[in-house]
């Protein structure tokens, strides 16, 4: 199998490292493969792939699709690193309002599996990267929800002491105050 999988503290996010195969040409690695997925009990079908390009502390997020529009994601750095934070938003979940931070970079590889019932951002810690990610529905402008950064009650650090953000992302409520 091309690729280890490791579940982690919240219910449903998987870390994911594929191996690399190299040789004096560089390199090759297989970032999906349904079977391998489905294996691990990630049954998706991913219908959207997008990328961002961002410079050294540019927050993105946190950001989620309201149901019936949630979004599972599959994310990858593709160059620099960033710092991947996802947010249990699932009401009835044990781990509902924790968080976790996972560095992602194009030199490790590694990637990360978020299912729906989550909010998503990163931080950029290296000059710049660039973020690739394969989601499990379209967007949907009408369903886009998100919960503010600094959120106190979250107290997620960024791992930025200048961090770039949007207007949008900045005015961004409370979790304690969004309906899902």
């Amino acid at each position: 199998m091309p690729f280890e999988f490791e579940k982690s503290a919240l219910d449903g996010i998987v870390l994911i490292q594929p191996k690399r195969f190299g040789d004096a040409r560089g390199s090759f690695e297989e970032c999906y493969h349904r079977r391998d997925f489905e294996a691990q009990g990630i049954h998706v079908d991913f219908v959207q792939d997008n990328t961002s390009f961002s410079i050294k502390g540019t927050i993105r997020g946190l950001h989620f699709q309201k149901a019936p529009h949630g979004q599972a994601k599959l994310l990858k750095v593709l160059n620099g690193r960033v710092l991947d934070v996802a947010v249990d938003i699932r009401e009835h979940s044990a781990t509902f309002g924790k968080h976790i931070a996972i560095e992602l970079s194009a030199e490790s590889g590694n990637m990360v599996y978020i299912p729906e019932g989550f909010a998503h951002g990163f931080s950029v810690l290296s000059e710049t990267a660039i973020v690739h990610y394969k989601t499990s529905n379209y967007y949907h402008p009408q369903a886009e929800g998100g919960i503010f950064y600094r959120d106190p009650e979250l107290a997620i650090d960024w791992k930025t002491d200048a961090p770039l953000v949007s207007p949008k992302d900045e005015a961004l409520p409370l979790l304690n105050t969004i309906r899902i």
